[in-house]
């Protein structure tokens, strides 16, 4: 049952009139959202229109085909995987004659299969492809049963006898740090000196907490279809964030070269990072199966499967010793952050490096040390996921300055303000422990505008008397602040290519390196091209990713793909409109930079200072005199840098920031909590497309929320995943998004030469959630009353019921 249906309201406060209030707080009518500046006739230009999203007509009417849609070629099989039933053990044999003697079923694919490399090709070559003498973790693939139907492969699975011998297994971070158990060696960043600031500090506190993982719980779960062709071809179809890396580990796995292996992704069901690595093992064991029996193989997880195989976003578990001054200043900080991996290293190396560039969050820490350990326990092997380490990064940070607030009696959003990185170099505030300057810092006047338009001051009066008065509900307000990095941490992937071909009918098709996974990629760099090309937007089409088309692409992901892809296809539009406007400039005797390229009334117009034509028109005559009306566009990020082995320099190109102000209650007999407001104002730079970036930043508060409350991973003492299916992990729901939400758009353009002036969009929206748990942990600060009211909150995440109570002391452990 929703927690909204059963949180009762009214149990202690009757006719309250905060509880009125705040009830008509929420069904007031919702603001105008930062609507694009209206655009004059006379250019029509796409970015910065709320145009739809090129696949929603074809989505609402179920036209828009996945891989699962997509017809099948004569003779397809199918597979289902063989998943290890413990958490660590010798693998002594596979018994699959039961299997082979059912109906359908062509055989089963173990390691010894596998043509190539055994291992899959990670960075840190330290996964195998399928368990060759160990288990690692409860729901690790062992091998497939391959049949004729997927009824037939699943039911064959079952009958599949496996004989582990059980060895000792490590399940937490506690463990992994007590026995040194690592996928990757610690990292120590330190500035200044941490001690002798801690020691000098007017005031000092110790903690320690722990945040959960998140399931990324996409729509579509993890599928492949490998097509073998001629002459040792492939051809794979894979829901995939990263098609490059699919076609170089199917290649790997192959043991063949890379321009054999062809992958295409038109679109995914959702991604969220689960999709940018572990994709590519469903198209290595698709394709391994395939190699086998000379045939096509689907290889499609079910959502059980799913949770037990791929792995989730890293928990993490903190310790502390923080000084401060009586204002809240920070004046030391020893921070230990250790992850849980799983049994390999996936990403859990760039995921962790994250979390230390984010543990400062929007402030300065002028003394610091963190120890950061990439713990290897037997679980599922952890991977990327939204914010990619920079939630469990930020959200320390925020805990610490709310418990700060707290010990000193302050409002937690003057405690943030007085640390904030300050606004330019002229404060000496403003570099990073990882010793990049912040230029860019606009919090100094989104905080303070956000702290108005939310009414903060008023309604952080009205829930004190609200508290003082209700025995039983508690309420609890935070505003917090996000300043994301953008670029990925390993500089060679930021870097892309698109192809645009104008047809001789004045249409246009652009193909890039980047996956559309619902968040309007293609969208957006359709817009931009129609723009560089002066056209109605819907006369460019943007295609499938395919490796045969734009190769070495990098992973869309690190909020980057619009950056990258839409400035590459840019470049890529620009040099055909160069071509067209030279040949213009030739026929009427002009420079070309006379002619100008716009959207009318009618369409495409490609004006000089002589004559007015028609776009395709013009197309129709350079094609005619042998113009080139397609070409490549190729774009690097410039500016940055980064030192792996220090982890410092200049990673990110610039920062994204936001702030959102969250007022939840809780109901301390029961532990239930909900969010009853959310105001967001978040920097996105000048749109490229206000819809699109408006739900990106709904559904990524969202998902932090439910990260933040509801999504419990829960492992058995025996390494059993226990939450493995809705029924059992709950995201949230539409009656968990609080009826009032307001969305606002900070107006300023982003100060970096980015495309169209906007900035990245899919990742920092997450981290706003946090004000969601900081709110909750003042209103367990206000349940506990007294002297405990002032004392530091520990609330573990995510803050169900039992974690709740917990924190305002009324569950045991």
């Amino acid at each position: 049952m929703n927690q909204r249906d059963t949180l009762p309201l009214s149990r202690d406060a009757g006719d309250d009139p905060m509880v009125a209030a705040a009830d008509a707080k929420a069904a007031e009518p919702q603001p105008a959202r930062a609507p694009a500046a209206p655009t004059p006739a006379s250019s029509r230009r796409a970015m910065g229109q709320s145009h739809i999203h090129e696949s929603a007509r074809a989505q609402v009417a179920g036209a828009a085909h996945y891989i699962d849609d997509l017809p099948e070629v004569k003779g397809t099989l199918y597979a289902a995987p063989i998943l290890s039933t413990v958490a660590h053990g010798r693998l002594n044999g596979v018994d699959a004659s039961a299997a082979l003697a059912l109906p359908g079923v062509r055989g089963v694919v173990l390691s010894a299969d596998v043509p190539g490399d055994k291992l899959l090709a990670a960075f840190a070559h330290d996964e195998p492809v399928f368990a060759i003498d160990t288990v690692q973790h409860i729901g690790q693939v062992i091998g497939l049963v391959v049949a004729e139907s997927v009824m037939q492969a699943r039911r064959a699975v079952r009958a599949v006898q496996l004989d582990i011998t059980p060895l000792p297994a490590v399940l937490s971070v506690h463990e992994a740090l007590k026995a040194e158990s690592y996928v990757l060696p610690p990292v120590f960043v330190r500035r200044g000196n941490a001690a002798t600031g801690l020691a000098q500090s007017e005031h000092r506190l110790q903690g320690a907490f722990e945040v959960g993982g998140q399931e990324h719980f996409y729509l579509e779960g993890q599928i492949a279809y490998a097509l073998p062709l001629e002459q040792k071809q492939w051809w794979i179809y894979s829901s995939t964030q990263h098609p490059g890396e699919v076609q170089h580990w199917v290649a790997h796995a192959l043991g063949i070269d890379n321009h054999a292996v062809r992958v295409e992704c038109r679109r995914m069901g959702g991604g969220f990072g689960g999709k940018e690595t572990q994709a590519g093992h469903l198209a290595v064991w698709a394709a391994v199966a395939a190699h086998k029996f000379g045939r096509a193989v689907k290889l499609r997880l079910d959502r059980d499967e799913d949770f037990m195989v791929t792995g989730k976003r890293h928990p993490f578990a903190y310790e502390y010793d923080v000084g401060f001054d009586g204002t809240g200043r920070i004046t030391g900080l020893k921070l230990q952050m250790a992850a849980n991996c799983g049994f390999s290293a996936d990403l859990s190396g760039p995921v962790a490096d994250r979390a230390v560039f984010h543990s400062d969050n929007a402030y300065y820490l002028g003394d610091v040390e963190i120890a950061s350990y990439r713990c290897k326990t037997n679980t599922q092997s952890h991977t990327a996921f939204r914010g990619f380490g920079g939630p469990q990064g930020v959200i320390v940070i925020e805990a610490i300055l709310g418990d700060i607030a707290r010990t000193l009696g302050l409002d937690a959003q003057d405690v943030r303000l007085r640390n904030l990185y300050g606004k330019d170099a002229t404060e000496g505030r403003n570099v990073t422990h990882y010793q990049m300057t912040v230029e860019d810092n606009i919090l100094h006047a989104l905080m303070p505008q956000l702290e108005r338009d939310a009414n903060y001051r008023e309604r952080q009066a009205a829930i004190a008397a609200w508290n003082a008065k209700s025995p039983v509900l508690k309420r609890g307000m935070a505003i917090t602040p996000v300043k994301f990095g953008i670029s990925f941490t390993a500089t060679l992937f930021n870097q892309a290519g698109a192809l645009v071909h104008v047809y001789t009918d004045g249409s246009v098709q652009v193909n890039h390196g980047g996956t559309e996974m619902g968040q309007g990629l293609h969208t957006k760099v359709a817009q931009i091209v129609a723009d560089e090309l002066g056209l109605p937007l819907h006369r460019v089409l943007v295609t499938a990713s395919d490796t045969s088309k734009v190769p070495n692409a990098s992973a869309t992901a690190a909020s980057s793909g619009t950056d990258l892809n839409g400035r590459a296809a840019q470049f890529a539009a620009r040099n055909v409109r160069d071509n067209l406007a030279s040949f213009v400039a030739g026929l009427d005797g002009c420079g070309a930079g006379a002619v100008q390229f716009k959207c009318g009334a009618e369409g495409g117009q490609v004006i000089s200072p002589k004559k007015v034509r028609a776009f395709d028109d013009v197309v129709k005559e350079a094609y005619a005199n042998r113009i080139q009306l397609w070409s490549d566009g190729f774009y690097r990020t410039p500016k940055i840098h980064y030192d792996k082995a220090t982890l410092t320099g200049r990673p990110f190109y610039y920062f994204s920031y936001g702030a959102a102000c969250s007022e939840v209650v809780i109901d301390t007999l029961t532990g239930e909590s909900r969010v009853v407001a959310v105001d967001i104002l978040h920097d996105v730079g000048h749109s490229i497309n206000p819809a699109i970036d408006i739900g990106q930043i709904e559904g990524g508060f969202v998902q932090g929320m439910g990260w933040l409350t509801t999504e419990q991973l829960v492992w058995t003492d025996k390494g059993h995943l226990a939450t493995h299916a809705p029924s059992t992990y709950k995201i949230p729901a539409t009656g968990d998004v609080p009826r009032h939400f307001k969305v606002e758009l900070w107006p300023e353009a982003n100060r970096e030469d980015n495309v169209g002036g906007s900035k990245a969009v899919g990742e920092p929206p997450f981290m706003l959630a946090i004000s969601v748990y900081e709110a909750l942990r003042n209103a367990v600060a206000a349940g506990r009353g007294g002297v405990e009211a002032t004392a530091p909150v520990v609330l573990m995440a995510p803050a169900t019921a039992e974690n709740v109570l917990r924190a305002l002391g009324r569950m045991g452990d």
